[in-house]
């Protein structure tokens, strides 16, 4: 029964007319289940960022492909295509976009407040929720009043109030690290029964990098896989039937490694995981982006042979786990399952379109603070003389990193100047944060000369990062700079239309260092690995490296102004982690260029073009951006950008002669 369930479950069946008056297609699981079996539906959203409603804060219009009010309007019928559902949140929903911030910054939480978007969760009958990493990002003390709002339970197995005990199921959790539910299902024959559904939540380790300002002192974490081992059998000892992971976690490699922060992979092999919901990546799990991907089966939904589903990003994606239950004498197991992340837009004539409607229920919960929002984002700041843009901002010097450079130097400046590093030269390393990749082809920093309102400084500067500062040498900028230009293949001499863009190394590890010139020889292979690895000892491709119009000293001291991700560790640059840490700001950057507009009255944001490629007879390379790009191709000083005609997705491809 099982096996034939399983080769029918892409199909639907006719049930009946939907909540809204249409008609439903039951899942396979539901249509036949028998009198021993029951259908049991689970439900996932991922990665919300605080992205309630279908709107592009940073671009102050509609967007179709996200907002949790249009994932809702589809989980009604979602849930009339199953005969037992339930919906769970994988973590990450506190923090990514203005209206986060605006309550974070400006409006507050007191004890008593309920955040917009746990008051948007709270009209949709979750039954449980896990941590992500960015739930730390405002602070401890915050994020409890926040979940204190939630009228459903949050469970972390691997967050802990202080250092780990020798065995992980002593250690002293901020949450439980597990529930287990009695959840009434009904089986094919109708009749109802008892199922105990095990829910256990893990975050990445990372966090502890990543939020060191906050949970320093207050927390610690414990890799995944292992906390994984410890309380699953528990689960099992304490009556779970099934036992369901919500792992804030990407589905990574097959190889362990403590303290990964993508191990869903390794953490669904744990003995006694039925299923798996994971996130964190932004990526839709079953589907092409994972086709070859050791350890996955699209096909058949499954992670490390476990039913597993990753439900994309900013409600981009309803994930759906369907189980087929069967009675085993006392308890239930898992006998066939399928999985699908179903979106909630599609692409029809080169264009994305909203499949479904946004759902009233969920905008009006959290209508007074969209409309704050909106006010917080549209006040102006100050001027630019130039349009700011990130179209090409990982090809060439750009003017959305040029002006986060010049806020942090001057700010860097100022906050050192009676310090004992107040004779050292200040460099800054910024990165582009909207650089299209999985965020699409409109996913650009596009700002016109003229005024510049909040909203375009948090378009500048998607995260709630502070301002830090390292102290280097010179040798450390060469070797930073190695671990930024990892970005681009190696390209021949002379060969045409070669790839530019290594399209997996992430936009944010593309530091730019202001304050130095250089170039970039990209017939050299990359010196360190996407992950920080040195793979090529010998290689240089930082060439002509010029501090004050003359070659770098190797043992010259620098003060490199960043953020608190860069100068604690993330992205393994190398030997650029806390040991260097000089000081550590108040501010986030992106206060900081606010205050630096504001100062300054009107910004000149020009690219100084203080790093280029070095020529390669000719050579030519291929990258994808925006479309609009083609708009500012004569914005770029330092490199030949021409049209190469259409991309993949709505983007739009470019040549470069090198």
């Amino acid at each position: 029964m099982a096996e034939m369930l399983l080769n029918m479950s892409r199909r639907r069946f006719l049930a009946g007319s939907a909540a809204a008056g249409g008609l439903v297609m039951l899942h396979p699981f539901s249509a036949r289940a028998q009198a021993n079996q029951a259908h049991l539906r689970i439900m996932e959203t991922t990665d919300l960022h605080v992205h309630v409603f279908p709107y592009d804060y940073y671009a102050d219009k509609p967007n179709d492909t996200m907002g949790l009010a249009r994932t809702a309007s589809i989980i009604d019928a979602i849930r009339a295509e199953a005969t037992n559902t339930m919906l769970v949140d994988n973590g990450d929903f506190l923090q990514g976009n203005p209206m986060g911030d605006y309550i974070a910054y400006e409006r507050g939480m007191k004890d008593g407040d309920v955040h917009p978007v746990i008051k948007a969760m709270n009209t949709l009958g979750y039954e449980c929720s896990t941590l992500g990493n960015h739930e730390f990002n405002y602070g401890l003390d915050f994020m409890n009043k926040v979940l204190a709002g939630a009228n459903f339970p949050f469970v972390c197995a691997n967050l802990t109030k202080g250092q780990l005990a020798a065995d992980a199921t002593k250690d002293e959790l901020f949450l439980k690290p597990y529930i287990i539910l009695d959840k009434t299902v009904k089986d094919g024959s109708g009749a109802e029964h008892t199922v105990k559904v095990g829910l256990i939540g893990f975050v990445p380790p990372q966090v502890m990098t990543w939020d060191a300002r906050h949970l320093n002192g207050k927390a610690m974490t414990r890799d995944i896989v292992k906390a994984g081992e410890a309380w699953v059998p528990q689960m099992r000892e304490a009556g779970a039937d099934i036992v369901v992971a919500l792992s804030h976690s990407g589905i990574g490699p097959a190889k362990y490694e403590e303290n990964l922060e993508n191990a869903s992979l390794l953490l669904a092999g744990v003995n006694g995981i039925d299923a798996i919901v994971t996130g964190h990546s932004h990526l839709d799990f079953p589907g092409p982006k994972f086709d070859g991907v050791e350890g996955t089966d699209s096909a058949k939904g499954t992670i490390g042979g476990k039913p597993g589903v990753m439900g994309g990003f900013w409600g981009s994606h309803l994930g759906l786990i369907d189980l087929l239950l069967e009675r085993d004498g006392s308890t239930w197991r898992v006998v066939s399952s399928t999985s699908e992340a179903r979106p909630i837009s599609a692409r029809v004539d080169g264009k994305v379109k909203a499949t479904v409607e946004s759902k009233a229920d969920v905008e009006n919960a959290a209508k007074e603070e969209h409309e704050a929002t909106l006010a917080y984002i549209r006040r102006p700041v100050g001027k630019t003389s130039a349009p700011l843009h990130s179209y090409f901002a990982l090809v060439a010097d750009d003017p959305s990193v040029q002006i986060v450079s010049q806020a942090q130097t001057w700010y860097i400046k100022d906050m050192l100047k009676e310090s004992e590093y107040k004779d050292l030269p200040v460099l800054s390393a910024a990165a582009p944060f909207k650089a299209g990749g999985r965020g699409g082809p409109d996913y650009y920093t596009d700002v016109a000369p003229g005024d510049i309102a909040i909203k375009n400084v948090a378009d500048l500067y998607l995260y709630p990062n502070t301002v830090q500062a390292v102290a280097i040498n010179g040798a450390q900028v060469k070797e930073w700079l190695e671990m930024s230009a990892g970005i681009f293949n190696q390209v021949e001499k002379g060969k045409a239309d070669q790839p530019l863009i290594i399209l997996d190394f992430p936009s944010y590890n593309f530091d730019v260092i202001d304050g130095v010139s250089y170039r970039i020889d990209l017939s050299q292979p990359a010196k360190y690995t996407a992950k920080g690895a040195l793979q090529n000892a010998g290689s240089n491709r930082i060439v002509d490296l010029m501090f004050d119009g003359k070659p770098i000293d190797p043992a010259q001291k620098f003060v490199v102004a960043s953020n608190n991700y860069r100068a604690g560790g993330g992205g393994n640059f190398p030997e650029i982690n806390g040991s260097k840490l000089i000081f550590e700001a108040p501010d986030t950057n992106r206060d900081v260029i606010v205050r630096f507009i504001h100062e300054q009255g009107t910004i000149n944001p020009s690219a100084d073009a203080n790093w280029s490629f070095v020529p390669l007879d000719g050579a030519t390379v291929i990258f994808e951006t925006g479309p609009k790009g083609k708009d500012h191709i004569a914005d770029v000083k330092s490199v030949k950008i021409e049209p190469a005609g259409d991309g993949a997705e709505g983007f739009a491809r470019y040549r470069i002669t090198l």
